[in-house]
Order: structure tokens, then sequence, then C-alpha cells
């Protein structure tokens, strides 16, 4: 069990870490970054090999031959391969079944170069590629058979490497300053070479001769991009170290693209969290986090980034006893983890192991402190967009933001309605029109998706503080929902009538009725049936919003059966019958309606005007005025023989043959 003290802390550890057998003189610990497994070996694994995982089902126990210490241990993808390296030349293989137990039976393989191999990567389920000091090879092993088969080698003077599994991307150095890189994409059995390029390395006082190592390199994802990412220390100790990103391209070299500036100089490990670049600074026992999707100076070519926010630690992080191995006679109920501990690793891209504790972590990031970390509000909303979690927290800093106390200045909110609504419109193109994503020269890993922020989480989290906070001025509110009306049209997002309504209901409740008329006069507001019907509700305190309801619902050319309807409820039936005339529906309205709405209204000769409209209609469309059974009219046909007399009714005219 752990437990941690609340603080202000954006960098957290998990709170529930693998727990593992720690390193120790008769135990290894290992760790796959690939399939992000943890293997404690103890002795050399004849006395038991337990693998933890990040699911309970991927921990496993199984014993293998004592033919000597152990180097290197992986598991395939899809963990039914066990590849052991004992030997500086040979890869032994075990075979696993569905329940994870093991064939016991293994097998071998001798790398062909005369070179001692660097380690070895999992390219697929059933490829594996060894990296020599030689070159790389690619095999694929057929586990039935128990063999491997040549499939391509490279020959390569190599130093070090870096393998990144999800993009399926090993980057091989090479060289005397090891600082010339070479990328090799695999995919689907396929080996692509991408072109090599040089990393600068700063100068160094002589004899020493400067050189790029494996501990200051990665390979990572940032924003769907892969990057390589470097650490370059100061040549002098008055300066500060700085990472520098290089995009690989589809064609041509890895280009420099970002430096991200740090202030400190000394040991530093590094994390990818949520395309955040997380930088660890063991001396000062801080983090700092940059995103280079935020403005950052330029000089034509490279863009340079300061830290987000300040350095902080990371937040403090508590075990339970039990869990550890402490006297029993101890009074401490819980043990204080050593952060930036001397013991820790870092894996890529979140994960933090401390050998000599036991416990593996992955890093994540705490968003809520931010908000009181970053007081510039366009930029807290535009790094929030881009975290995968960060809806809720951004949505509850938009409504800060209308917060008496609080408030910002209508320019800002402009400009940050207009960032959501830009991203909101994007959705909108690729998710409804499946509109394809403009082509990159760089290469790319899967789509990625923003925090998307519409219309209905706005008037439910956001315009809601306007019915809590009764005391937040009424021109406020409306100027807030007239910006974001704006910004919607700006982008052509079609406006849903709530939030017409919400304005209007705003205006009402003050009396504003000019204004009111104002919007909708000059089409601030935007024309639909229901904001028609709201108008008609109000007419009771507001008369003229009968005719502008009127007014919107002609201009909307698709509301006649509505615009028939209000003219019968309020009794106009010469100006419904002019209305059927004029948008050339005569033919097709319900005579049984209008006559039932004359009748209703008690006024004899309109009723006779009606009835008289449709006799001819009748007369027209079937060269007979009287009505047809379906049309149900035979008590309106009484009524008017009744009122009028038989003769009144337009007489029928037989066909004398």
């Amino acid at each position: 069990m752990a437990s941690g003290e609340d603080g202000q802390f954006y960098a957290e550890l998990c709170r529930s870490p693998i727990r593992f057998q720690p390193v120790s003189k008769t135990n290894n610990v290992f760790f796959d970054d690939a399939n992000k497994q943890v293997f404690a070996v103890h002795h050399d694994g004849s006395m038991g090999i337990v693998v933890k995982g990040p699911e309970e089902k991927s921990v496993a126990t199984f014993r293998t031959d004592g033919k000597g210490d152990i180097i290197s241990i992986k598991f395939s993808p899809d963990k039914r391969i066990l590849a052991l390296q004992r030997t500086l030349r040979t890869v032994d293989y075990v075979n696993f079944r569905e329940d994870m137990t093991s064939e016991q039976t293994e097998y071998s393989h001798a790398c062909k170069a005369k070179a001692d191999m660097i380690g070895f990567v999992w390219t697929g389920a059933s490829e594996i590629v060894y990296i020599t000091a030689k070159g790389i090879e690619q095999y694929q092993v057929t586990a039935e058979k128990r063999s491997l088969r040549a499939m391509k080698s490279v020959s390569l003077d190599v130093r070090w490497l870096f393998w990144l599994s999800h993009a399926g991307m090993l980057l091989l150095a090479s060289g005397n300053m090891a600082n010339t890189l070479h990328l090799i994409h695999f995919k689907m059995g396929m080996m692509t070479r991408l072109p090599k390029f040089e990393v600068d390395l700063p100068s160094v006082p002589k004899p020493h001769k400067p050189m790029l190592y494996e501990r200051d390199v990665i390979l990572a994802t940032i924003y769907e991009c892969l990057y390589v990412v470097v650490l370059k220390h100061p040549s002098n100790a008055t300066a500060g170290a700085e990472i520098v990103l290089y995009q690989i391209q589809k064609e041509g070299p890895a280009r420099k693209t970002d430096i991200l500036t740090l202030d400190m100089s000394g040991r530093f490990a590094i994390n990818v969290i949520d395309n955040l670049i997380m930088v660890h600074h063991q001396a000062s026992k801080t983090s700092v986090i940059f995103d280079i999707k935020l403005d950052g100076k330029s000089d034509g070519y490279v863009r340079f980034h300061q830290p987000v926010l300040s350095p902080l630690p990371i937040k403090p992080f508590k075990l339970m006893l039990p869990s550890i191995n402490l006297q029993a006679s101890s009074d401490k109920m819980e043990f204080s983890c050593e952060l930036y501990s001397a013991n820790w690793v870092v894996f890529q891209p979140d994960v933090v192991i401390d050998a000599k504790l036991g416990c593996l972590w992955t890093l994540r990031l705490n968003l809520v402190p931010i908000v009181t970390m970053m007081p510039d509000k366009v930029k807290l909303i535009q790094f929030f967009l881009n975290r995968s979690d960060g809806k809720s927290v951004l949505l509850s800093v938009c409504r800060q933001m209308l917060t008496p106390g609080q408030q910002s200045t209508l320019n800002v909110i402009s400009q940050v309605y207009d960032m959501l609504n830009q991203v909101y419109k994007t959705y909108l193109e690729i998710e409804v029109h499946m509109i394809p994503v403009e082509a990159t020269p760089a290469l790319t890993v899967g789509p990625r998706k923003k925090v998307t922020v519409d219309q209905s989480d706005m008037f439910t989290h956001v315009f809601s503080v306007f019915e809590e906070h009764k005391e937040i001025p009424y021109k406020f509110m409306v100027a807030v929902l007239i910006e974001y009306i704006r910004s919607l049209n700006q982008f052509l997002i079609p406006v849903q009538h709530f939030l017409y309504e919400l304005v209007i209901n705003i205006l009402v409740q003050n009396n504003c009725f000019y204004q009111l008329h104002q919007f909708l006069q000059y089409h601030v507001l935007g024309d639909s049936k229901p904001l028609a019907c709201l108008m008609l509700s109000l007419e009771s305190v507001y008369p003229p919003a009968y005719q502008l309801a009127l007014d919107m619902l002609k201009r909307l050319q698709t509301a006649n059966e509505e615009i028939i309807e209000v003219l019968l409820s309020k009794h106009q039936l010469l100006a419904a019958l002019r209305f059927v005339r004029s948008v050339g529906i005569t033919d097709m309205v319900s005579s049984r309606k209008f006559l039932e709405a004359a009748q209703n209204t008690e006024d004899e000769l309109l009723f006779f005007t009606v009835f008289k409209f449709f006799e001819l209609r009748n007369q027209r469309l079937r060269g007979s005025p009287q009505f047809q059974p379906g049309e149900h009219c035979e008590q309106y046909v009484k009524k008017f023989e009744a009122r009028f007399g038989p003769e009144a009714l337009m007489p029928v005219q037989s066909n004398i043959l």
C-alpha cells in the first residue's frame, strides 16, 4: 500500500508500484521496456525467475537451466518465446505456452559476425535482431522447430543502441565519437534504413575527446512525430546543459528542430509523459517539464524553449512497512522513499525503477496544481488542450475565468474561445466529414486526439456559473455569450439553440427588450425553430416578440407548418390563407384544420370566407366544390348549410352526355 501527502507537485509516482525482489548478491534485476516487464533472476535462473508486468496476468514464475549468469532477458511481444543472453555471442530460447508455463527445452543460436553482441531486440512475435559491434542480423524464429532462419544483415560499426518498440525504430551509434546515428525501421518483417546524421558535440579541453554516450540519447514519440532526443552537457562549468531534438523525417536526415534550455548542469534523466519532456536533475532533486507545442523563440531554423514551470520535486512517496524489508522492531508505520536516488534507473517513456528498493513506478502528471502555477490563462488553456486527460481541468479553468473575483478580461476570454473552437472545428471535420489530415514530411506514429470542448460542455460546465453566481453583472454574461457565439460563427460551426436561449433568458430577466430586439433584427442570434418558439412564449411580457418570431420562421423557409399553426392560434385565418397562397402550398394544407379554426372564432363572416376558399380549391383540383369523405369536413358543411342555407353552397355541375 502506498500513500502520499498532498501538496503542490505537478509530477508524481503511481500509487501502486510493481514490487519485485530487490537486487542483491544472489538476485539480479532486468527490465524489458518493450513489454514493460521486470525480471527478478535468482542466481542464474536455476533457482527461479519471477516476471511481473503492468497486468496481473503477465506475472509468471519459472526456472531455467543453470548455464551461467544472464546478461539480458526478454519475452517476444506475444510472450510465447523467451530469449536469454548468457554469452557475448549466443542467445538461448525457451518456448512458452499460453498459461505462461515453459516447455523447459532450450535451443540456441549464435550470431554470425565474429564480434561481441551489444544486445538484441524483438521486432515481431517471431522476429529478432542481434546487434553486434559489426552490424545487425535479422532472424525469423520458428518456435515449433526450435530454429532460427537468417533474413537480412547490415554491416556497420556499432558503439551502442536504443530501441523504441512501439515505433519499430532502432537507433545505432557509430564513429570514433559515437555521434554518427543510424536509424533502421522495422515493420512486418521489413527492414528500412533511414539516412544517417551526425550530432554536434561540444568542445572539451584536451586531452579529453568529446563523446556521445548512450545514457544521453533516447528515441521518443512527441505529438505523433519521432524524435532523437540528445542531452548536451556544457563545455564549461558556468553554462547550463541543453536538450536538442532531432525530428526524424520520412525522406532525408533527421532535422534539428528544438532546443530545450536547462539552467543547470550535472546528472539528468529524461522521461516523456503525455507529450511533455520531463527532465529530472539529481543534484537539486527537482524536475522540469517542456512543451514544444507552446510558443518558443526561433532563429528561423530552431525553436528555443524554456521550462513550462519552475523546477519542483516529485511528490513525496511513502510505502507501508509490511511491503519493505525493515526490522520488525522499528516503530515506523511507513517508509519515505528516497526520490532521485542514485539507485534510480529511468526507462521510456515514463518508467522509474529503484532496483535496491524493489519498486517499479510509472510517472504521471498532476494537472490540478498547474492551474495556480501558470497565471497566463491563454498559455494555460493551450497547455491543457494538448493533455490527454486535461478536459475536466480545462473546463474548470474556463469556469473560473467567469467567476467573480477571478474573472478574466473579455480580450483574454475571446482568445481562449477561439483556441477551443479551432480544435472543435478540426474535430468536426475529421470525425464527422472524415477529411484526411494534412500530410507532413516528418515520420509520424499513430493519430493523436486533442481535448475537444463542444457547445454542450460549455453550456453544462462553464456557463452554468451564471446560475450559481447571481451577482455577476448581466452585461458581462451577455458579452461572454456573444463572444462565444462570435467565435463559433468565425469557425463556421452551427450554433446550438440552447446558447441563444440562454442569451434571451438573461436579457428578458433583466428587461433588456430593446437589446434583444436589436440582436434578433441584426441576426446576432441566428434563426431557428426552437428560438422562434421561445420568442412566441415571451409575447406576454414583450408583445413585439410575436412578430419577431413570425419573421424568423418565415426566414427559415422550412417552417411553413409552424407559421400556419402560429397564425391559426392567433385567429389570423386570412393572414394564414394569404401565407399559404404566397408559398404555393394551397393544394396541400388541411381544409379541416382551417374550418375548425374558423368555427372556433365564432365569426360567421370569417367562417363563410374560409369555407368558400376551400370550395374554390376543390373545384379547381377535382372539378367539384364538394369535400371528399377523407377530409372529414361533413360537420362544417352542415354548419354552413344551417347558417347560410343550401343555396349558398357552390353548385355542382353535372356532365351531360
